[in-house]
């Protein structure tokens, strides 16, 4: 049915034009009275919770920063299933993004070209709802991604993540620091050792004891990644994002004129897939297994998200594959891992 309404309907928005449209419906679920309606059908079965960070996620599967920019709708994504739900890019100073058209689909590929520009209300604005919101007992594990303010300068970087990281760590389950969008001038430069590594001291330490992890880009060299993960265990820190999107444009079925007139952004849905398991494999390797590394980019299905988990990841995150497949696509990849999990458990030779 989805799939139908997508083809001859959705498809002919604007992308943006349609996120907002599905963001309206999703945020009122709980309002409406119909929230907890909806999670009979779609809360994931108890024997997918998973335990880490401190916490306890109803399902390995959350959704990604970039779909609930400022926390308007986290209550609403539980109701559809979503274990987690990690809002922002959220910055020190409220800025509007970029210009519009500024989201692009791919339908041949799965796949979005995004140059949002990290557009939100600020930190103090989201401070006062996420602070009601993280009272309720009833609602997925909240994360917090925070990023530069687009007006600050590079060399000011540290005092402006530290500012969002002291306003909005009390009330998040746990905080990042994106430091991988394409999308803000000199924000990927921050991922160099030298810069990186004073960044993370001073956020981790506005931080306090909420949880600190660090998204990274899939376009890093892997030696790149490597001493990520060396500076991550060395600051002691909690965890690692793979990836944010990427500024390649290798690989892709829409004709190369259709991708070049769209322009500038990071890219994101299937033709990232590859990448996003290579990093995610490179970073497992490279740290203990009680380091929480949360894969994101490229899944779709149930599949993919269990060959995500069988390659080290804790947990894992979509936001691409939502606007392709539906609102209830946390609800088919719940019931597909549960699926998997008692096949392997049928499969396993027991002990007399």
């Amino acid at each position: 049915m989805y799939r139908l309404l997508f083809s001859l309907f959705l498809s002919k928005l604007d992308p943006e034009d349609a996120h907002h449209l599905a963001f309206r419906v999703i945020r009122a679920l709980p309002t409406l009275g119909v929230g907890r309606v909806v999670e009979r059908f779609t809360a994931p079965d108890p024997a997918l919770a998973v335990e880490t960070l401190g916490l306890r996620f109803p399902s390995p599967f959350g959704v990604a920063a970039g779909f609930d920019k400022d926390g308007f709708a986290v209550r609403g994504l539980g109701n559809l299933g979503f274990g987690h739900v990690e809002v922002g890019t959220i910055t020190a100073i409220a800025q509007p993004g970029n210009e519009r058209p500024r989201l692009f689909r791919l339908v041949a590929d799965r796949a979005l070209i995004n140059r949002m520009g990290f557009n939100n209300g600020g930190a103090d604005a989201a401070a006062g709802r996420l602070s009601r919101l993280s009272r309720r007992t009833h609602r997925p594990v909240l994360g917090v991604n925070i990023g530069k303010s687009r007006v600050t300068a590079v060399e000011d970087a540290v005092a402006d993540y530290e500012r969002s990281a002291g306003v909005l760590a009390p009330f998040a389950d746990y905080l990042v620091v994106n430091v991988s969008s394409p999308n803000t001038p000199g924000l990927r430069g921050l991922q160099e050792l030298d810069a990186l590594a004073p960044l993370l001291e001073a956020v981790r330490a506005a931080a306090g004891r909420t949880p600190l992890l660090v998204k990274i880009a899939p376009d890093l060299a892997d030696e790149e990644v490597r001493r990520i993960c060396a500076l991550v265990l060395r600051l002691g820190l909690d965890g690692i994002i793979a990836t944010n999107t990427t500024i390649s444009r290798e690989g892709l079925k829409t004709p190369a004129a259709e991708v070049e007139a769209k322009g500038a952004g990071g890219l994101s849905g299937a033709p990232l897939a590859a990448r996003s398991l290579e990093v995610l494999r490179l970073i497992r390797a490279e740290v203990p297994a009680e380091l929480c590394v949360v894969s994101v980019g490229g899944v779709a299905t149930a599949a993919d998200v269990q060959d995500r988990l069988d390659a080290g990841a804790t947990l894992v995150q979509g936001y691409s594959a939502f606007i392709y497949r539906g609102p209830f696509w946390a609800r088919q990849v719940n019931r597909g891992l549960l699926r998997f999990r008692r096949s392997r458990e049928q499969a396993a030779p027991r002990r007399d």
